[in-house]
């Protein structure tokens, strides 16, 4: 997935594919622990956090992460909230666009062009929250969260 237009598709079927037809606080809990528990074959700590309605719902900061991980959890979950889409999606989408974090009038303090962010989206509803995790590579932060997300929603 390195050229960005195929990213950009590939980001896209993810984002239709991962939805639910409802979510709830207990799920962002479940769904948290399940991150974490797929972190795990990773030797580096994984930072993980649910927000819904703006609400962090789930925040988990394991051995290895740190204060900095915590910063790449708000910018992605910021990314992803200002654009309505994953945060490797709205990368894909400037690069396809031929544009960055100055086209966007993006502060790259504030905001995170990378994977890591992913929209908790409900059917008919819209996006209700963000999925953000930190700690590894950004394209692995952003698979791991797609591969949980088909688990879980697998197993609901």
């Amino acid at each position: 997935m390195n050229d960005s237009a195929t990213l950009l598709q590939a980001c896209e079927r993810q984002e239709a594919l991962y939805q639910f037809d409802r979510f709830t606080r207990e799920d962002a809990l479940k769904l948290g622990l399940k991150l974490h528990e797929n972190a795990l074959k990773y030797p580096q700590g994984v930072a993980v956090e649910i927000t819904v309605n703006g609400l962090s719902v789930f925040r988990y900061v394991p051995e290895g992460a740190c204060l900095n991980n915590i910063k790449w959890l708000e910018r992605k979950a910021r990314t992803v909230t200002q654009f309505e889409m994953s945060s490797l999606r709205t990368m894909a989408q400037l690069e396809v666009n031929g544009e960055d974090y100055v086209a966007q009038k993006l502060n790259p303090n504030d905001y995170a062009l990378g994977g890591g962010g992913f929209p908790l989206t409900v059917r008919g509803v819209g996006v209700v929250g963000v999925i953000a995790v930190s700690g590894l590579p950004h394209l692995d932060d952003h698979q791991l969260i797609v591969d949980t997300l088909a688990e879980f929603i697998a197993e609901k």
